[in-house]
């Protein structure tokens, strides 16, 4: 059971990027071109960085490392002026012990919140009583609130329901998910039941970034905010002043984009094309995964991309 007396804050409703980080030829951490495109982000917009999310290669990250990018970022925020920026902690282990830990190390480092992967080395024993204990025990442990992440593709199918989620989200100190399920229906009826203030719902694509807010999401944490983070602002401002035409098409465009990106290569595919655009980084990637062609990148024709790119250098 949970000592907690009072109700952990959400985080508030906004544009958050699940932010890539540079590497080395050789696969070490390369702070430079990370620090940059920290504060790419950050002049773009964004409500806040989630750091070692999946497009962090959260996974590949040994625990020191992990600590490392959370001060790199957070330090990179604040001598910048940008110490509103929120970070939220990507602290998914395959250990409930481990978890802790992870969550603990965050708010050491500076995160406001974390986001929990649910574990699946086990899948088949992750029954639903075992996943709420498993969540309901983190947020107990953790010094900061904490978040569902729920991502059936990085967690061997498993993927939680909006009954499962719901119950979660009664904890004092859960306080958000983000559905990288792109599961619109159970949004719907998360959103519905609590208020953002209380539990946050986050779609985790931009393809459906404006039909999320038609539902009630709190905003978004999409992987192609890291390309495009002025973008995204844009499209949520015309869609809180109510210019939805606009918005519908700004939104359009980065459903077709979002697609391209995942096809061209996913994470290395946006890492070249943000050394390619901005003038920082590269596209290396830890392994098993691989670093996105040349032919790859170049095929950007009919796809959107180049036109969003267009239109975040000019905003």
């Amino acid at each position: 059971m949970s000592t907690q007396s009072k109700r952990s804050p959400a985080p508030p409703p906004g544009i958050y990027v699940p932010a890539v980080i540079f590497y080395n030829e050789d696969e070490t951490i390369d702070d430079g071109p990370t620090a940059d495109h920290v504060l790419r982000l950050a002049k773009g917009g964004v409500t806040g960085i989630l750091v070692q999310g999946s497009n962090g290669e959260a996974q590949h990250l040994i625990r020191e490392e992990r600590i490392h990018l959370l001060k790199l970022a957070r330090s990179t925020l604040d001598a910048a002026g940008f110490n509103n920026v929120i970070i939220i902690a990507g602290t998914g282990a395959q250990t409930t012990r481990e978890t802790i830990v992870f969550c603990q190390d965050a708010a050491a480092a500076g995160a406001a919140f974390t986001l929990v992967l649910t574990p699946s080395t086990w899948a088949k024993n992750m029954t639903k009583d075992a996943i709420l204990r498993f969540h309901r025990a983190v947020a107990d442990a953790s010094p900061i609130p904490t978040m569902i992440y729920n991502f059936p593709t990085v967690t061997a199918g498993i993927d939680l329901d909006s009954d499962t989620i719901s119950a979660l989200a009664t904890h004092p100190n859960i306080v958000g998910t983000k559905l990288s399920c792109a599961n619109i229906g159970k949004l719907h009826r998360l959103a519905s039941l609590f208020p953002p203030s209380q539990f946050a719902v986050y779609p985790g694509a931009s393809a459906v970034f404006a039909p999320g807010l038609l539902c009630g999401s709190a905003g978004i944490i999409g992987a192609l905010v890291n390309l495009v983070p002025k973008c995204h602002v844009r499209m949520y401002e015309l869609w809180l002043k109510g210019e939805r035409e606009e918005a519908m098409k700004l939104q359009a465009m980065m459903a077709h984009a979002d697609w391209a990106t995942g096809r061209m290569g996913g994470i290395g595919a946006l890492k070249g094309l943000i050394s390619k655009n901005f003038g920082y980084g590269n596209g290396h990637v830890r392994g098993p995964l691989f670093e996105a062609s040349e032919e790859a990148l170049a095929k950007t024709e009919g796809t959107f991309v180049l036109e969003l790119l267009e239109l975040e250098k000019s905003l």
